[in-house]
């Protein structure tokens, strides 16, 4: 469906569109090239993370302003604004990202919370993996800001961010409406139109993504991607609301992981996939709202949302392991409904002479999955039911926080979370249904000292959870061996604490320092042969963070115009409890780099160059086994042709590294092959591409 209406409604969009834009382009020649082409190139500031505005040092915030100087890739690329954090891919462009955090394989999202206008974006009991989270609706052009934390040392997050969260907030309207055409390589297309008007007594922006690709794949990709968003929002003094309608469908095939065996064999090439017929469609339409309301002693906001979602996505990472005949392709599919919502009042009080600030707040969630199944399959044709269930999961949370100034140099927040978690399966697997309950309390504890010399220092504790599949919290059967096998707890603690510190005593650099631990009452690790993650041994992991985001120009004039940010990580991952096939946690990254150079002189020209490193990754629980790694550099050039036009080229993998964004060691059988080989897989990054984009501003 989405092929047919994207293909003529993007030639025909671009094809109106460039007769309008080289129009534009002329009516502007005479007027000075010094207004930015998006109201957000023009960088004042990039990350908001000044000495006073955290209770942690891995807290803070990417403003607009850096969010439109950087190219990414995908859409889920904006995480990597986060310090540390990094986004691959090991399918195709239609399917959640993979991401790495303080040492975690975060897979699709599980320990790193992510919501979208107060909107949770983890899926929990997912068709593919739990916590999936699939940004690929995101519009970046209008995303405003990211509100980062990192531990589970916050009362407001709950389910998923242990390792970390990430709140994307997004614009309210456009000074300027926005048309953009981007062309690249391999079919690479995209047509964003949006634009903000007054609609009664608020705002409402509305915008229109369309966006085609095939990537260098031997089986070209075939991303059919539609993207629409209704906003409306309205600001006085006192009150902030908003309203926002999105939809988003995609479909694509994908390239999964292959082995390399066959690559050094001659076999395949890197960018071959064994099985052509993998792939995925996907839809969801979300309609959410907020409200704040500031009053004299405090505030209170308050957010609900809906959404509709599916998913069919059919992968083969064992090609003829188990079925030498038809092959291993499986199917995991799922249709989702979700309501949900979040109330707070914050109250500023003082008592005993001393100024507090007291939150209390409250969280509900609703799912409701008819169905979630596994199935195998051949070219996408559905041979058997492994399993298929009907869910029910609600999750409801209650929190507290009390603030409070003890000196000029000392505060402190202390503050308790309770979750409940119930879950109710109804499968096709007989012993796989039933219900089940889980609770528990997570105290918080952060210690703020300073400012002292424009620096200040922080003491975090804390606990969180993440929830597990509500189909594991009540099977006693393993769906595809028949096995008996235990149920999983419903909620899994985690514990962390921080030491922390900031500082600007050098003028126009923020640089923060973090010390980190964080265990795990249950890790999860990827199965190959299934596809899927398990619940494993209790884990530790430990590292240090170093973040700076420096204006150059503050301590050379002559560098006014250049920003830079320098992000350095490194983390250890180990199983707590001793086994013989090792204490490794495999996928677990231990270096993370990221390097930024942005250029804006406000004159006709601009620029950005980014450099992403992720290091070597324990593959096997021995270490025997471990991946290369991975380095690519970014860049990104415009023109301001005149006030309302720009040209802009994006540039992906500047240097061409022939690295990877995935590797995993798994047993998988080839067509021809006598028995099952153990050895690596893995998914290649994509080579250089480039995208040109002509932009204009709409009166």
């Amino acid at each position: 469906m989405i092929r047919r209406y994207l293909s003529p409604t993007f030639v025909g969009l671009a094809c109106g569109l460039l007769p309008w834009l080289a129009a534009a382009a002329a009516e502007d020649t005479s007027r000075e090239r010094t207004a930015a082409p998006l109201p957000a190139v023009e960088v004042l500031g990039h990350y908001d993370n000044a000495v006073g505005t955290s209770n942690a040092a891995s807290e803070g915030t990417v403003t607009a302003r850096l969010l439109a100087n950087r190219p990414v890739l995908r859409p889920a690329e904006l995480l990597e604004f986060v310090p540390g954090l990094i986004a691959t891919q090991h399918s195709g462009d239609g399917k959640a990202n993979q991401y790495f955090l303080r040492g975690f394989n975060l897979d699709h999202g599980t320990d790193f919370a992510t919501s979208v206008d107060a909107m949770p974006v983890n899926m929990p009991s997912h068709a593919h993996g739990q916590g999936y989270s699939d940004l690929n609706f995101l519009i970046p052009e209008l995303v405003n800001r990211i509100d980062y934390r990192k531990g589970p040392y916050f009362a407001r997050d709950g389910d998923f961010a242990s390792a970390g969260s990430a709140r994307i907030g997004l614009l309210n309207r456009l000074p300027r409406g926005l048309a953009q055409l981007t062309l690249g390589p391999n079919g690479d297309r995209r047509v964003l139109l949006a634009d903000s008007s007054t609609a009664g007594t608020g705002t409402l922006l509305s915008a229109l993504e369309l966006q085609g690709k095939d990537g260098p794949w031997r089986t070209p990709e075939q991303l059919r991607k539609a993207n629409g968003w209704l906003r409306w929002s309205q600001q006085d003094d006192s009150v902030q609301r908003s309203v926002t309608l999105m939809a988003y469908s995609a479909r694509w095939n994908a390239t999964d992981q292959i082995p390399e065996r066959a690559v050094e064999a001659g076999t395949l090439g890197r960018f071959d996939a064994v099985d052509a017929s993998d792939g995925g469609r996907t839809q969801r339409v979300s309609l959410s709202a907020q409200q704040r309301v500031s009053l004299d002693n405090g505030h209170w906001q308050a957010s609900a949302y809906a959404i509709s979602s599916r998913l069919n996505l059919w992968s083969n990472f064992t090609y003829f392991l188990d079925d030498p005949v038809n092959g291993d392709q499986f199917e995991q599919a799922e249709r989702r409904k979700v309501v949900g919502g979040e109330l707070s009042r914050q109250w500023r009080v003082t008592l005993a002479g001393l100024v507090h600030e007291v939150t209390l707040g409250t969280q509900l969630r609703h799912d409701r999955l008819s169905p979630v199944g596994l199935y195998t399959t051949a070219q996408r044709q559905r041979l058997s039911t492994t399993q298929e269930s009907t869910v029910r999961q609600t999750q409801a949370g209650v929190y507290a926080e009390i603030g409070t100034r003890w000196t000029p140099w000392l505060r402190s927040v202390t503050g308790l979370r309770a979750d409940m978690a119930r879950f109710n399966v109804s499968s096709s697997v007989a012993g796989n249904s039933g219900t089940h309950a889980d609770r528990l309390a997570s105290p918080k504890l952060s210690i703020i000292l300073g400012p002292w010399a424009e620096s200040e220092f922080f003491v975090n504790w804390g606990q969180g959870f993440h929830s597990n599949d509500a189909r594991g919290t009540v099977a006693t059967v393993a769906p595809r061996e028949g096995t008996a096998i235990d149920p999983v707890p419903g909620l899994s603690r985690s514990r962390g604490m921080e030491l922390g510190a900031r500082t600007e005593s050098l003028p126009g650099l923020q640089s923060s320092l973090a010390l980190w631990q964080l265990d795990l009452d249950s890790e999860l690790v990827f199965v190959g042969d299934a596809g899927d993650t398990q619940a494993s041994r209790a884990s530790r992991r430990r590292g240090v963070e170093w973040s700076n985001h420096w204006r150059l120009g503050t301590l050379w004039p002559a560098a006014r115009d250049w920003l830079l940010d320098a992000d350095l990580a490194a983390s250890r991952a180990r199983f707590r409890q001793s086994a013989v096939e090792g204490d490794r946690v495999p996928g677990a990254v231990n270096h993370v780099a990221s390097l930024g150079l942005t250029y804006d002189s406000k004159g006709p020209w601009f620029g950005q160059l980014q450099l992403r490193h992720f290091g070597p990754r324990d593959l096997t629980e021995d270490g025997a086994q471990r991946s290369r790694a991975t380095t690519l550099t970014y860049l990104r050039g415009g023109w301001r042709l005149n006030p309302r036009m720009t040209l802009q080229l994006d540039v992906f993998n500047l240097f061409n590294q022939q690295s990877n964004d995935i590797e995993y060691v798994y047993a998988s059988r080839l067509s021809g092959e006598a028995t099952a080989l153990t050895s690596r897989h893995f998914h290649p990054v994509e080579p250089r591409a480039l995208r040109l984009s002509l932009i204009a501003q709409l009166r």
